[in-house]
């Protein structure tokens, strides 16, 4: 996969359901000759409850913009220990690697025998 970085920018997209509604998720379409990015830089706006005028006068919301960053886990899963990793997972508030991993195992038998026992009635 070739590094072509200088023409393509990440593009956040919601999926629009069926019924209406947008899913919850977002999603980046990465073309196959690009490299996934390892980090987003997202400006997060906050209204001030000020205005100011526009160009044509009209009052135009003022915000305040603050940069964040949001990184890829995966990425630093591949680079970082295991002790470090979940020191990471902790500081956003997720569960060290290995519970949330067997409690994911757990959910997905839960799935399984409920779907099996449909199957079978």
């Amino acid at each position: 996969m070739s590094s072509n970085k200088t023409n393509w920018l990440p593009e956040i997209v919601y999926e629009e359901m069926d019924g209406g509604g947008t899913s919850k998720i977002p999603f980046i379409h990465v073309p196959d000759d690009v490299e996934d990015p390892p980090l987003l830089f997202v400006f997060l706006t906050r209204k001030t409850g000020d205005v100011e005028p526009g160009s044509e006068g009209e009052e135009v919301p003022v915000v305040d913009m603050t940069l964040h960053q949001y990184v890829d886990m995966q990425r630093l899963q591949e680079r970082l220990s295991p002790d470090v990793f979940d020191q990471v997972r902790a500081a956003v508030g997720l569960e060290p690697r290995a519970d949330a991993a067997r409690k994911g195992k757990g959910i997905t038998s839960n799935i399984r025998s409920r779907v099996e026992s449909s199957q079978a009635e």
